[in-house]
């Protein structure tokens, strides 16, 4: 189905569990996930999948069961974003890639839904910042991120708080 997309989004195994395209120097495992060693799991899906012209990863880091980093990184093909992603005019030949900030979330509520959550932030992202592929992918983390505070699968945050994440607030303080 993947030769038909093109979009994927997954996490940091799903490459090498799906396709055996691993991550070089790697131990998901270990604890600590580095966003640059990803660039070449997307290039190889790239040219496994040459109709896909966006690729996304989640990065979780395992601290433990209730503390884990959070990231993300976007690979977008040359003819599909100018080199800085900011929707700034004049394209590249290279494909851009883009690592998101790392959250540290050190008392987890609920993990699940926090991979659907970073789907439905990068979907909003793409739509609503266009080809600034850099603040989608920092939307998407943020707005997962946020996701790992909610109870159940659904993630209840606005917009706003995303978006003070986002901003570089993680005091975590009530907004009234």
């Amino acid at each position: 189905m993947v030769r038909h997309c093109d979009v994927a989004i997954g996490n940091e195994e799903d490459a090498d569990k799906v396709f055996g395209i691993r991550a070089p120097e790697t131990d998901v495992t270990a604890g600590v996930v580095e966003a640059d060693k990803y660039r070449t799991v997307c290039e190889e899906l790239a040219k496994r999948f040459p109709n896909l012209k966006t690729i996304a990863i989640t990065l979780r880091g395992s601290v433990s069961a209730s503390h884990n980093t959070w990231s993300g990184v976007l690979w977008a093909c040359p003819a599909c974003t100018d080199d800085t992603g900011t929707g700034e005019s004049g394209r590249s030949d290279e494909a851009a890639f883009f690592t998101a900030p790392t959250y540290d979330i050190t008392h987890i509520v609920d993990r699940v839904g926090g991979g659907d959550s970073f789907m439905g932030g990068l979907i909003y992202g793409l739509r609503t910042y266009g080809e600034n592929l850099q603040r989608a992918l920092d939307f998407a983390v943020a707005a997962s991120c946020l996701k790992h505070s909610v109870f159940g699968d659904f993630n209840m945050v606005t917009v706003a708080e995303v978006e003070k994440l986002m901003g570089g607030d993680v005091s975590g303080r009530v907004s009234r």
